[in-house]
């Protein structure tokens, strides 16, 4: 695909990754336009200021000005009705990973984060350490980075840094998104199942991950955690590249220095890298963390620039972010949508607290939770928690009240927001931390939660 397309237009333009799209597009001056179901912030505000135009819902109207190139999005499906008519017409068309591919990726040194959980804030760690190094990278995250303007750039050669989704790549190419990258530096942050929606099982994932694997050249390298028996598995399946892991002697190690996480020594092959002292709680940060100096190693940065750069990273919007405090009391906004990660947020903010309260309010809202894939383990992930809020949202295919006898604290299950907030400030207290996970806006509950307090 050449510049000599000058319109495109994207389907589901305002999901994280083909908002980011639409930005390179835009950086490479191909005239962007595009149309989501719903049109929102913060993604809508940043396409905007690059002076993309943007249309609500899926009409056919929106192809009067016909396009030179679609590029679909993964939440298109037949009986779309702009894709009926993108197909009736016969307009050229594309999937968003494709078209990085080719327009953007091909020549580049690609940094690939994948993982079920982690991928956001590495990536953002490592596009980070990059520009704190002066190698201007490239990247392409799905989230809001908050040390950078937008969610994507071109930066210059050769680094270009990309979170690496499994999730399919269209209507008509059932591949994982991460196929199309071609990394030369392959992150695999953890494997879990998730997905259930496209995926039967974690042995699925696991086939689609080794298809990653087989596309990293002999001279890339591949980081993973040692005790991660889903991605040895993978890897046993048939591996052509060297690899790093950390948590073992030969590799990347990490030993707190304090309980929460927000200070910990670095060492590779016994040698100590230095001390990373930054504004994040949790293990899983310091594992993402690990993978980050790792990954910019492979690509020039010395560890200690590395570790300095991390002192200076804020991480992405919505991960443990904190809205606000009123009364001494804390509200946070995590993007946990799977068990495994809603317990490592729990743990890192126990950490972080102590014996004070933690209320834990949880939306179960991405297709696998929505389907009671996780259901039976859910209990357990919050069991950190000192009090659970559920919110029992209209698609939800399970009663969460079976919850409730599962729990080993209190549990208040609520299918109105309005309630869920009166429930949540009725017990919230001085002290206390209230963490609201969810994959989605939950209906502004956070800034509700606050104006009640």
């Amino acid at each position: 695909m050449t510049n000599k397309i000058l319109h495109l237009h994207i389907l589901g333009i305002c999901g994280t990754f083909m908002g980011g799209i639409a930005a390179l597009a835009k950086e490479l001056g191909f005239r962007v336009t595009g149309c989501d179901a719903h049109v929102y912030p913060p993604m809508s505000t940043q396409l905007e200021q690059l002076g993309i135009e943007l249309k609500q819902g899926y009409q056919t109207q929106h192809f009067d000005d016909e396009p030179d190139l679609v590029i679909v999005g993964n939440a298109m499906s037949r009986g779309n009705v702009m894709v009926e008519h993108m197909l009736d017409r016969n307009i050229p068309y594309i999937s968003g990973p494709q078209w990085l591919l080719e327009n953007v990726l091909k020549d580049r040194w690609v940094i690939a984060v994948s993982g079920t959980h982690g991928k956001t804030t590495t990536s953002s760690m490592i596009a980070w350490i990059l520009q704190y190094a002066k190698m201007a990278p490239g990247y392409l995250i799905g989230g809001i980075p908050q040390n950078f303007d937008n969610s994507a750039r071109l930066g210059k050669a050769p680094f270009f840094v990309i979170e690496a989704d499994e999730y399919d790549t269209a209507f008509f190419d059932k591949r994982s998104k991460f196929v199309h990258y071609r990394p030369s530096t392959l992150v695999i942050n953890n494997l879990e199942f998730d997905h259930g929606d496209i995926f039967d099982d974690l042995t699925d994932i696991q086939r689609q991950f080794h298809h990653l694997i087989r596309i990293v050249p002999s001279n890339g390298l591949i980081l993973s955690p040692k005790n991660e028996t889903a991605i040895n598995e993978t890897l046993a399946m048939g591996c052509w590249t060297p690899t790093e892991q950390s948590d073992c002697t030969l590799g990347w190690q990490a030993q707190k220095l304090i309980a929460d996480g927000s200070e910990f020594k670095v060492t590779f092959k016994g040698d100590e890298q230095g001390t990373v002292k930054w504004a994040l709680i949790g293990d899983f940060n310091i594992d993402n963390g690990l993978m980050a100096i790792a990954a910019a190693r492979h690509a020039g940065v010395p560890s200690a620039i590395a570790i300095a750069a991390l002192a200076e990273f804020v991480n992405t919007k919505r991960r443990l972010e904190l809205r606000g405090t009123v009364n001494n009391i804390r509200v946070f906004d995590d993007f946990a949508h799977h068990p495994t990660a809603i317990a490592k947020t729990l743990a890192g903010v126990r950490a972080n607290v102590g014996d004070k309260r933690i209320l834990a309010v949880l939306e179960p809202r991405s297709n696998t939770m929505k389907s009671g894939v996780h259901k039976n383990v859910l209990p357990l992930s919050l069991q950190l928690a000192d009090l659970v809020f559920v919110y029992q949202g209209d698609e939800l295919k399970w009663s969460v009240s079976d919850l409730i006898e599962q729990c080993q604290q209190s549990c208040v299950v609520e299918d109105n927001i309005n309630l869920l907030v009166d429930r949540i400030s009725e017990q919230a207290q001085a002290g206390d931390t209230i963490v609201v996970m969810s994959n989605g806006g939950f209906d502004g509950i956070h800034q509700r939660i606050l104006a009640q307090l």
